[in-house]
């Protein structure tokens, strides 16, 4: 029997809707919130009813039995770090999407709003591979600080759902792969899955790894402390710089690969060296989880919407593709993720797990 479900991923500034019959996308709807909408709100949990209300009322414009529901999948926010996999949103988790136990972020909302709207028909409700997925190998978690571990914030939902996606389609099992996924959208995240497990990742947000269209990556920790204390920046304005900013944007002014790829066509050095360096960051990236892996590679899955650029493909493939066989995977399709991971626990393949 197949299984309607609704997905609700909500950003900032929009909350981004699916409806599923099991895999088969029946429509979505991005449903977009001005500034000053969203400033009524003090708190990101405050925005709660709003943003039911308008779920609500498009279904009910489209139409659609919200009785014929199976499921509700929420993508995942800023809990406590926890290992990958399809979560029940339990009273425990909810309570600490409300209080933001690792920050205040729109994603904190997708699990309260599946909860509400799942509670209110008689179904299950679950969040899939929040951006806080901890795998890490022990030996990954020392950064030479002891004050600042590193820590495992990175594009869980679609490295996941693409190492997964690769699994199936070859006929082997997740868990009995070694594979470097990379993901590069806005930020970038290079991972060593281990037997179904993310023993070590570049963190995506924070400062590791390569740059990205809009963050800086890894930086000299003695110039950006100088930087830190020189008295020109504020906080915030050094925070923007490393994470918005940074990357492509500090370089050329744009976070678009085609924009920089015109500009390279050009004759625009500059763009071309951001481009060089980029690959070349991201190529240092693959080969040290491969190392990880101790060079025991099944294949290197590449994923995020730059994926869909030939051009940074095929560099990748020339500097990496003797380490292993390259798959890509365009894009990041996160509705589809998150039902999928929905749908693994209630045909169950897997069990939710409990926060």
């Amino acid at each position: 029997m197949s299984i309607k479900s609704l997905i609700i991923n909500p950003g900032s500034t929009s909350t981004k809707i699916g409806v599923f019959e099991d895999e088969t996308l029946l429509f979505e709807e991005t449903l977009r919130h001005s500034t000053e909408e969203i400033a009524q709100y003090d708190t990101i949990v405050d925005q709660k009813d709003f943003r039911k209300e308008i779920i609500t009322n498009l279904l009910k414009e489209k139409d659609f039995d919200i009785n014929s529901l199976g499921m509700v999948v929420g993508r995942g926010g800023m809990l406590k770090p926890i290992p990958g996999g399809t979560y029940a949103c339990t009273d425990a988790l909810i309570e600490d999407l409300k209080v933001g136990v690792q920050g205040q972020h729109a994603s904190n909302l997708g699990g309260i709003l599946a909860k509400e709207i799942a509670d209110s028909i008689g179904v299950p409700s679950f969040i899939v591979d929040p951006v806080v997925v901890d795998e890490l190998c022990d030996q990954a978690r020392l950064s030479g600080v002891p004050e600042l571990p590193r820590t495992s914030v990175f594009h869980a939902l679609n490295q996941k759902a693409v190492a997964k996606r690769y699994a199936k389609e070859t006929g082997k099992d997740y868990n009995s792969l070694n594979l470097v996924v990379v993901h590069m959208g806005g930020g970038v995240s290079v991972g060593a899955h281990l037997n179904g497990q993310v023993v070590d990742v570049f963190n995506a947000l924070d400062g590791d790894g390569a740059f990205s269209p809009e963050r800086a990556g890894g930086v000299a920790s003695g110039r950006l402390i100088e930087m830190c204390f020189s008295g020109k920046y504020t906080q915030k304005e050094v925070y923007k710089k490393f994470v918005g900013n940074g990357g492509f944007n500090a370089y050329v002014g744009t976070n678009d690969m085609r924009e920089v790829e015109k500009m390279i066509d050009a004759g625009d050095a500059k763009a071309q060296a951001a481009f060089d360096a980029f690959v070349f960051q991201v190529s240092k990236d693959i080969g040290a989880m491969a190392t990880v892996l101790k060079g025991k590679v099944d294949q290197v899955v590449v994923t995020g919407g730059i994926a869909y650029d030939k051009k940074v493909v095929a560099a990748l493939k020339d500097a990496c593709e003797w380490i292993a066989p390259f798959t890509v995977y365009p894009g990041e399709d996160e509705l589809l993720a998150l039902v999928q991971g929905g749908l693994r626990v209630m045909n169950k393949e897997e069990a939710a797990k409990e926060y």
